[in-house]
């Protein structure tokens, strides 16, 4: 493995309540990670980790350590606009901002000082679309508001908006799940084409998109990691019994 990011003995309270205890995982460079579990045993809290989304929780507090190559994204000296801009995050629902299709994409570069001008400024919106997978529905419409979009196309265009600040991991937290099964497979065709570039960690209720899209899954229940391995192994042959019992729908 090529550890991207590095989490050891994360904890994660909500006010007095504990909701993620003594998690570690490491995510690889060239694969894409899946995180799996029923609704609520934390899967989500803890992807908000890895890019400080939890900051903006007033009663949340972070423990443990996580590293991005090596560097404590926790540490005092740590720029948190730009460990965002390094590990982008894209949501649960699509949430292009109300502004043309072109400025969805450009802000990032051009808040972080990306391009030099406006012809530097649209090649790397024309590279984002591209890499999202949209340059070919969007190109004659780049004026337009990118909320006018299908849905599907919405969660291509938050693709783009991360890839665009040129980041090294993306968090998806169930991209899908608002999706029909076209878009659906459009974004898992994305991910695979986006596997290798960025290191990818999703989070997804979907046991069938888990086993599609990932080379490691992360199974969570009540707030703990219960097994992380090969996502083949993982479905197959699981080492816990909680696991197996997941997989087989006995709950969730």
């Amino acid at each position: 493995m090529t550890i991207k990011m590095s989490a050891k003995n994360v904890n994660v309270f909500y006010g007095t309540k504990q909701a993620i205890t003594d998690v570690s995982i490491d995510v690889d460079q060239d694969e894409v990670t899946a995180f799996i579990g029923p609704s609520g045993c934390g899967k989500s809290t803890f992807l908000r980790t890895l890019n400080r989304m939890n900051d903006t929780v007033a009663s949340a507090k972070v423990t443990g350590d996580i590293r991005l190559d090596g560097e404590d994204i926790y540490a005092p000296s740590m720029d948190v606009v730009q460990l965002r801009a390094r590990v982008g995050m894209v949501f649960q629902k699509p949430n292009p901002f109300p502004k043309s299709i072109f400025e969805n994409v450009a802000y990032g570069p051009r808040i972080h000082g990306l391009a030099a001008n406006k012809t530097d400024l649209a090649e790397v919106v024309e590279k984002s679309l591209k890499r999202a997978g949209l340059w070919e529905e969007v190109k004659d419409r780049l004026s337009e508001s990118g909320t006018a979009l299908s849905g599907g196309q919405q969660q291509r265009l938050c693709i783009a908006r991360a890839i665009a600040v040129d980041p090294e991991v993306i968090l998806m937290d169930e991209p899908c799940s608002a999706l029909d099964p076209i878009a659906t497979a459009r974004i898992e065709e994305l991910i695979h084409e986006l596997k290798g570039r960025y290191a990818i960690v999703i989070v997804t209720h979907n046991m069938q998109q888990a086993a599609r899209v990932s080379q490691r899954t992360a199974f969570f229940h009540l707030g703990t990691l219960v097994e992380y391995g090969n996502t083949s192994d993982i479905f197959t042959n699981p080492r816990q019994e909680r696991t197996k019992d997941y997989i087989t729908g006995r709950y969730g």
